[in-house]
């Protein structure tokens, strides 16, 4: 699995999908932007998703996104990766 360090995601932010997997009132506190689909309904969503589109996934601290990765990655999808600790080592800088 593919992981980007938060200093990595802090200089590309502007150029990176992101596919935010929080809840919706994670989302609502505080969001970077992106594609919001929290993990919960990641499975039944996967049709809105471009396979060969490169994502990087966020959650809080990096463990639901390395599980949504390897869903993902189960499901087709070949260019993915998450933020190493989240949005808690991104918001640590």
């Amino acid at each position: 699995m593919q992981e980007i360090s938060a200093k990595e995601f802090r200089d590309q932010l502007a150029s990176l999908q992101i596919l935010d997997i929080r809840t919706p009132r994670e989302w609502e506190d505080f969001n970077v932007g992106g594609i919001h689909m929290p993990l919960d309904y990641l499975l039944g969503q996967l049709d809105q998703l471009n396979p060969k589109q490169s994502y990087t996934v966020i959650c809080y601290n990096g463990t639901q996104s390395a599980i949504a990765c390897r869903l993902l990655t189960a499901k087709g999808f070949h260019s993915v990766q998450h933020l190493q600790g989240g949005l808690e080592a991104y918001l640590s800088l």
